[in-house]
């Protein structure tokens, strides 16, 4: 049997395995939020001027609801539960 076969065997047994509900494959795997970096997060303005509506300062001070700026993590399937790494460069005040 050639690498290939052997992983395809594997991975439909995996797959088997989770319709079946023998095991929780889907409970954890790779996270890879949406960037958000130098975007619009939420608008929580009564406009819509979202651009507007917090100013840098603020805005890095906040806790944004649906979304993360993680690099390659991994999470539980109902994302409660994240884990990703951040880097921060040792220079600027914050990270």
């Amino acid at each position: 049997m050639d690498n290939f076969s052997t992983f395809e065997s594997s991975e439909k047994q995996r797959i088997e395995e989770k319709n079946k509900r023998e095991k929780q494959w889907l409970n954890w795997g790779p996270y890879l939020s949406e960037r958000q970096w130098g975007t619009v997060r939420e608008d929580y303005s009564a406009n819509g001027d979202a651009w507007n509506y917090l100013s840098h300062d603020d805005a890095r001070s906040r806790t944004y609801r649906w979304g993360e700026d993680g690099l390659a993590g991994i999470s539980d399937r109902l994302c409660n539960i994240c884990l990703s790494v951040a880097l921060w460069n040792g220079k600027d005040p914050h990270t």
